[in-house]
């Protein structure tokens, strides 16, 4: 709200509360902002007094005084078209209100000039931390010089040198789980449809899958479906997986939920029915493909929230002085969603049950 004093608009300021409330100024201040010793029913009349007018507290005044301005920068690449994005940033929005903090949220799409220059003014704001955030899960590399100059900490991607914190996907715990899951439901003959290109996810996926088939004393099998994550992939690796002659597979473990989408395509194909004849579990929970699919995917989802939540935590503890917990570089597990894909196995020839 403005408020109009012969001279123009000006914003409303904390002495336009303290005189509608009827209160002084440092009660007005410590009744937003929950020090100092103010009793219940005048703090909660302030508050609604701030509502109503309007007020908003002066970031720039505040940090002047703290010699904070209570801003956290998110830089990632590619929030503007990444799905997973709302999680990463929802988190971190929730965690920095929680401490008092406003989040800035600057989207770069890849452009290493645009990324500097997002930086650069960030840092000219004096903002308190600066999460840096890639929005799939990427191999460590050189990072931005700006990152050192304020507390930071990294989201799905980790620091060459060791010195800033980040938080990734336990990539190995997602795939045991995806795999575990099949074999709790009676499967034995389970492949993995993976992508050839290599990255933490693939490789960290399949070490999981390995890993149970391996521990449960059966041989796991894999199936490539080309270099990127599509419906396309998936019916691939499906064809390969035919063409070798494992018609036996009785479940598959996708890479991610767009590779399920292709198995299915490839199953109905061949009237091979979900999940009475072959069982599939994938990773992502990318809601648009999972809760489309019919029968519904049961898919690891991935902690876009908690990372998000973590990475704003880890950089205001920094700032704080606050002793870390835990390593430099944070895994988080995934956590199984549970829809209809998934059922006891038939046996028999795929093409026959």
């Amino acid at each position: 709200m403005m408020t109009f004093d012969g001279a123009g608009l000006k914003p409303v300021g904390i002495e336009d509360v303290a005189r509608a409330a009827s209160v002084s100024i440092t009660t007005v201040s410590h009744a937003l902002s929950g020090r100092g010793q103010v009793a219940e029913a005048t703090r909660e009349r302030v508050r609604r007094v701030a509502d109503e007018l309007g007020y908003a507290p002066n970031r720039m005044a505040s940090g002047l005084k703290s010699r904070r301005s209570q801003i956290v920068g998110l830089v990632s690449d590619d929030i503007a078209t990444t799905p997973f994005a709302t999680g990463v940033v929802l988190g971190a929005q929730d965690a920095a209100s929680e401490r008092g903090q406003l989040l800035v949220v600057v989207n770069s799409n890849r452009d290493s000039d645009t990324e500097s220059k997002q930086l650069s003014a960030l840092l000219a704001a004096q903002i308190d931390a600066i999460v840096y955030a890639r929005m799939f899960h990427e191999d460590s590399t050189e990072l931005p010089q700006e990152l050192t100059r304020v507390p930071s900490a990294l989201v799905d991607i980790t620091d060459p040198r060791g010195k800033v914190r980040s938080v990734v996907p336990d990539e190995e715990q997602i795939g045991r789980l995806a795999t575990e899951t099949l074999l709790a439901a009676g499967h034995r003959s389970i492949v993995h449809f993976t992508l050839t290109v290599a990255g933490p996810g693939t490789s960290g996926r399949a070490r999981g899958y390995e890993a149970v088939m391996r521990g449960a004393g059966l041989q796991g099998r894999t199936f490539t479906g080309g270099d990127s994550g599509t419906a396309e992939a998936g019916r691939i690796a499906f064809a390969q997986m035919m063409e070798a002659g494992a018609r036996d597979t009785t479940a598959v473990f996708c890479f991610n939920d767009p590779m399920a989408m292709g198995v299915y395509q490839a199953a109905i194909r061949l009237g091979v029915n979900i999940p009475a004849d072959l069982s599939v579990v994938s990773v992502d929970n990318f809601e648009p493909v999972a809760n489309a699919l019919l029968p519904g995917l049961t898919t690891v989802a991935l902690p876009h929230y908690a990372m998000g939540r973590w990475a704003v935590t880890a950089a205001l503890d920094e700032m704080e002085s606050k002793k870390p917990d835990g390593p430099l570089d944070t895994r988080l597990p995934g956590y199984l969603v549970t829809r209809k894909s998934v059922a006891a196995p038939r046996m028999g020839d795929l093409i026959s049950r």
